[in-house]
């Protein structure tokens, strides 16, 4: 195995820092992960090409870039990249595409922060300290809105004063697109259906979104101006009364600060469950008959569903549903709950096949009579920007 012309592939949030570097044919990969950056048990998990672990300390509290220094300069120095693609969280309404990173983009980055405080500082300190260590790579940036902005405007725009709009940028913008690009088109390329492809993919983590996706280009999503828009998931509430926060605030008091966090971080399968926001740890709950840990469950499966239902709006023709993310790979019973209730699809399910499809499996798990494909597709975000990466920069 060897690493030809590799791209680095950086995930970098607040205290976290994801990364991959893949050849140019994406075959093979070392890759790992910085976490707790900023603290004393600031840390690598690193994993070598040859699949070989290690685990490596940051001294004083690392931050971004000593974290870079030592990938690049000791776990990796013997592969020089070519090109750094960074998964870039919101992109508004400027960046509809991958885009290679100057001293502007890195600036509008930056003043995106008012609509992704938690997400767009961190990805731009990644840019940063590529800059410091090697400041003549180029860099791109792949934005996570960037492959919904084919949305038409009945999809995303709100029910708002125009001006919102205009003036403000007040609108959907939908998130995990990498993942959904790179999902759609696996699956535009796995069936053997002919014609226009109409698909639904629902990336199940936790955090969730669901998008429909027509011949490569996404119709609408379920995300909106933030994450919190759209599904049930994790620690987030999804869609809610937008009057609900000035009544928790009258009755409870809270302020708009600490609303937030109960939706954002409280809510969810965690909030209904008041058990855990794993949901393998909810499962075991419900089998031991919890009745809020099956309640959960329940209402998870039932929101996904209906999200996926109402997209289905969007697509001139529907091929089928692709799941993906930690939940919608390895969660077989979860992924048989959601399918239930798209009975009004024909959707039907071969039992065997969907509970053969875990820890990273690929395939379908559709009945021969099944009026829709159903499909199981590991997401690989990491091979979409490198892929992007070296398209835009034309290597």
């Amino acid at each position: 195995m060897s690493l030809i012309n590799p791209t680095l592939v950086l995930n970098c949030g607040s205290s976290s820092l994801k990364y991959a570097l893949i050849s140019e044919d994406g075959e093979t990969r070392i890759e790992g992960l910085a976490e707790a950056l900023g603290n004393t048990d600031a840390r690598i998990k690193h994993k070598n090409l040859d699949g070989s672990k290690v685990d490596i300390n940051i001294p004083n509290s690392g931050a971004h870039t000593e974290a870079l220094q030592i990938i690049l300069g000791d776990l990796i120095k013997e592969y020089q990249p070519v090109a750094v693609g960074h998964r870039v969280v919101h992109g508004g309404d400027k960046f509809t595409k991958a885009t290679v990173i100057n001293e502007e983009v890195l600036a509008t980055i930056e003043e995106l922060a008012t609509l992704a405080p938690l997400h767009n500082p961190a990805n731009a300190l990644g840019i940063k300290a590529i800059n410091d260590i090697y400041p003549k790579l180029p860099q791109v940036a792949i934005f996570d809105t960037a492959f919904h902005q084919t949305m038409p405007a009945h999809a995303y725009r709100y029910a708002v004063p125009k001006q919102l709009y205009t003036d403000h940028q007040i609108r959907r913008y939908g998130f995990h697109g990498t993942s959904h690009n790179y999902v759609s088109n696996r699956a535009s390329k796995l069936t053997t259906q002919d014609g226009d492809k109409g698909w639904l993919v629902a990336h199940l983590g936790n955090g969730c979104s669901a998008t429909a996706v027509y011949n490569g280009k996404s119709m609408d999503t379920s995300m909106g101006i933030t994450p919190l828009e759209g599904l049930m998931m994790g620690t987030r509430s999804g869609d809610i009364d937008p009057s609900f926060h000035l009544h928790i605030h009258r009755t409870l008091g809270l302020s708009l600060e600490e609303v937030d966090t109960l939706l954002n971080k409280k809510s969810g399968l965690l909030g209904v469950s008041g058990v855990s926001n794993d949901m393998r740890i909810l499962e075991q709950a419900a089998a031991e008959g919890n009745q809020d840990a099956i309640l959960s469950l329940e209402m998870f499966a039932y929101r996904v569903a209906k999200y996926l239902l109402s997209l289905t709006a969007g697509l001139p023709v529907l091929t089928g549903v692709a799941f993906t993310g930690g939940i919608g790979e390895n969660g077989a019973d979860m992924r048989g709950k959601i399918v239930a209730h798209l009975k009004h699809l024909g959707a039907k399910i071969d039992t065997a096949k969907n509970d053969a499809l875990i820890r990273g499996a690929e395939g379908s798990f559709h009945a021969d009579d099944s009026a829709i494909e159903l499909w199981v597709i590991p997401t690989d975000e990491e091979y979409q920007i490198m892929s992007e990466t070296r398209e835009i920069l034309g290597l």
